[in-house]
């Protein structure tokens, strides 16, 4: 195929004459070609080390696959420009316009390689008992991220306003009071989340109770705390008010605790009483889930209006819920069975009318002299 070098060279475009724009336009062309090719190839590597049981290497090829295009086409950018004929003010914007890309890419292969970092410190958290670790883990890569953000904000505010950092951040002071007064609750709610992690009331899967809400501790961030109720409704308490709450813990209970009120009526005479305080008793006895140090109590403890009253509690050890309910229902299943067999009754609440005329029991009415 033969070229027209005449026109390369006397057709121009933007000042520049047509083979230099070809230039520019192959570059980028190239540079997006081994971006891609980069990328794939990488992406490829991660698949295979994660079939050969290296997931950390295949981490790190995942993490830095994506910004491989936006690396390649920055340096292809970087040297299309140079084959332009540019005025010293043009040479100029297009340097700043190249800074700030490079910037960026820098950037977002820092804010990607926070997943390197994430996956190492996963990885620690499950070889420790403690949960803490995993609370910790997402808040250290938002962390990360802030910061890097952070600093790529301020590197690109030195890199295209041309003045020291020094001075751009005085230049931002009046802004920045500005800022923290508007973000007074997302303080209070950092250091909340501070106090939270220093005390460390409850972990992540645990069961806490607070301020009437009842569930399952999911997520732990610098704002907020997300906890899964016993319905599976999701509700989100910022840490400031949390840290300054009373905290229920029932993940970390020793034990459950049972309480029996059980009732017989007023007519059960006092060695069937006894009876039935025995028959509790022995049902009770060495049960299942029973401390040595905390033994089953069982009492005929009180004569209410309507009842006899027969007090017992007992312990389950350890906390498991579902367990300690299986227990108490063939306890109570049992207790109905051995109070029917021995003939005594349970009370309900009964009023007793006394009727006047009744011969059974006369109304005497009594008039004062």
């Amino acid at each position: 195929m033969d070229i027209n070098w005449n026109l390369l060279t006397s057709y121009t475009i933007a000042g520049n004459e047509l083979w230099r724009v070809l230039c520019l336009f192959i570059a980028i062309l190239i540079g997006l070609i081994i971006g891609k090719i980069g990328r794939f190839a990488m992406e490829r590597a991660a698949g295979r080390f994660k079939e050969q049981g290296r997931p950390f290497v295949a981490v790190v090829l995942e993490a830095l696959a994506k910004p491989t295009v936006l690396i390649a086409l920055v340096f292809a950018v970087r040297i299309g420009l140079a084959f332009l004929s540019m005025s010293e003010t043009i040479a100029g914007m297009s340097t700043a316009v190249v800074n700030v890309l490079i910037v960026l890419s820098i950037g977002y292969v820092a804010y990607r390689l926070v997943d390197v970092v994430t996956y190492w410190l996963e990885r620690a958290a499950e070889r420790t008992e403690s949960k803490l670790d995993n609370m910790l883990v997402p808040l250290v890569r938002t962390s990360l991220r802030i910061t890097i953000a952070v600093l790529v904000a301020l590197q690109l505010a030195t890199t295209l306003s041309g003045r020291e950092l020094t001075s751009l951040l005085a230049a931002l002071g009046v802004g920045g009071l500005a800022f923290a007064l508007a973000a007074q609750d997302t303080v209070k709610n950092f250091f909340g989340s501070l106090v939270i992690f220093a005390d460390k009331p409850f972990e992540l899967g645990e069961r806490i109770t607070v301020d009437g809400v009842d569930g399952v501790v999911e997520q732990v961030g610098f704002r907020s705390t997300r906890v899964r109720t016993l319905i599976g409704h999701v509700v989100t308490i910022p840490n400031g008010e949390l840290a300054n709450k009373t905290i229920e813990n029932v993940s970390k209970r020793p034990h459950i605790r049972r309480i029996l009120e059980i009732s017989i009526t007023y007519d059960t005479p006092p060695a069937k009483v006894d009876e039935a305080v025995g028959i509790v008793k022995d049902i009770l006895k060495d049960h299942e889930g029973m401390h040595p140090d905390f033994p089953p109590r069982v009492v005929f403890n009180d004569m209410k209006s309507d009842s006899l009253n027969i007090f017992a509690i007992f312990w389950y050890h350890p906390a498991d819920w579902w367990a300690y309910n299986a227990l108490n229902e063939r306890i109570l299943k049992e207790i109905l069975r051995r109070f029917n067999e021995a003939g005594i009754d349970f009370a309900f609440p009964t009023q007793t009318l006394h009727l006047a005329g009744d011969p059974h029991r006369p109304l005497e009415v009594f008039s004062k002299k």
